[in-house]
């Protein structure tokens, strides 16, 4: 039979646990610095590099990268890397005729991809000259100028390049993570997305830890990647409050679902490393893997009674409702409105 002093610790013991992980929930702070996000305008918070030092970064390392990764740079891909562009064709929803753009595009690997495949026309941008003028000479080869049109610029920065309302579809692959400031990275996609169009995100996004003993580790990984690859890793929490504020409309949050005898494994970043020495993991012994892959697609709020999207007529009329706007403007007129909740900021 146990003791009582047995007894005493077993039925104290779930009681520890869970004021231990309040105790450590609370000194969490809500929005890390990396996104701290503020409704109705972007983040006003330090960064961990500017979008100048992604520009270098990329103009030294594409030659590495194309030795290693080919021209399509995501780390989370299939073995044969045709059926991963094939996925996001169907995930993105693709189709001939789409005004697309391609948010920190590289030397246009997938965008080349996509227009032979669906027909879509698309405007790609870059940070980095160096990749801008290799993407421009693959498109030219492949006689997309038509179809593919490369610009070096800053993708917090789209109001600069296009006219507001133009895309279809704004796309991120792995290339949103590499912003400065996600809040701005997100307005700008808003403001040169048509009321209606996809806002799609691939990308890395932290690991939850499943005890606290975790953490430190995956903080220290998180640490090492943003360092080596100009790279601020985001929560994905804080990230998903700052689109419902904005006035996104949330359409789908998913891992990215390729079949297991497809997925390349990461070991290619593995390859990255040791042929450049970036970022390298020197024990493996206390490694912990601290990112999760998501794919993100959030749907702007179509303001036309007789065009929107059905599926999301409440969110459309809430968000007519805030704007206030009228019955005839509602019926007739067709707006872009600012952020949501912009007066209570």
């Amino acid at each position: 039979m146990m003791s009582e002093i047995q007894i005493l610790l077993i039925s104290a013991g779930a009681p520890l646990f869970i004021f231990f992980i309040y105790l450590w929930k609370k000194g969490r702070p809500l929005y890390p610095d990396k996104f701290r996000p503020v409704p109705g305008k972007s983040q006003e918070v330090p960064s961990l590099h500017t979008p100048s030092d992604v520009e270098e970064f990329y103009d030294k390392q594409t030659d590495n990268f194309l030795k290693v990764y080919g021209e399509v740079i995501q780390a989370f891909r299939t073995k044969d890397i045709a059926n991963l562009l094939d996925y996001q064709i169907d995930s993105i929803g693709l189709k001939g005729g789409m005004q697309v753009l391609d948010a920190g595009c590289g030397v246009c690997g997938p965008a080349v991809y996509f227009a032979e495949k669906t027909g879509v026309h698309i405007d790609a941008v870059t940070i980095s000259g160096v990749q801008a003028e290799i993407a421009k000479k693959k498109i030219e080869a492949k006689g997309l100028s038509g179809k593919v049109h490369v610009h070096h610029g800053d993708y917090h920065r789209l109001q600069d390049i296009f006219t507001d309302n133009k895309f279809d579809v704004v796309y991120f692959l792995e290339s949103w993570g590499h912003s400065t400031d996600k809040a701005k990275a997100i307005d700008s996609a808003w403001q040169v997305l048509r009321p209606g169009g996809l806002l799609y995100i691939k990308d890395l996004f932290t690991k939850e830890p499943l005890t606290p003993v975790q953490k430190p580790f995956i903080d220290r990984e998180l640490t090492r990647i943003n360092s080596a690859y100009r790279y601020q890793v985001a929560d994905l929490y804080p990230v998903l409050e700052y689109l419902r504020k904005k006035g996104w409309i949330l359409s789908e949050l998913k891992t990215v679902d390729i079949p297991l005898d497809d997925f390349e494994n990461l070991s290619i970043s593995n390859d990255f490393q040791e042929l450049t020495g970036i970022g390298k993991i020197d024990n493996w012994g206390d490694y912990v893997f601290p990112v999760e892959f998501f794919e993100l697609k959030c749907t702007k709020p179509e303001l036309d009674n007789f065009t929107g999207n059905s599926r999301y007529f409440l969110q459309n009329l809430f968000y007519k409702r805030v704007m206030g706007l009228s019955a005839e403007e509602i019926k007739f007129k067709k707006m872009d409105p600012g952020s949501l909740g912009r007066s209570n900021g």
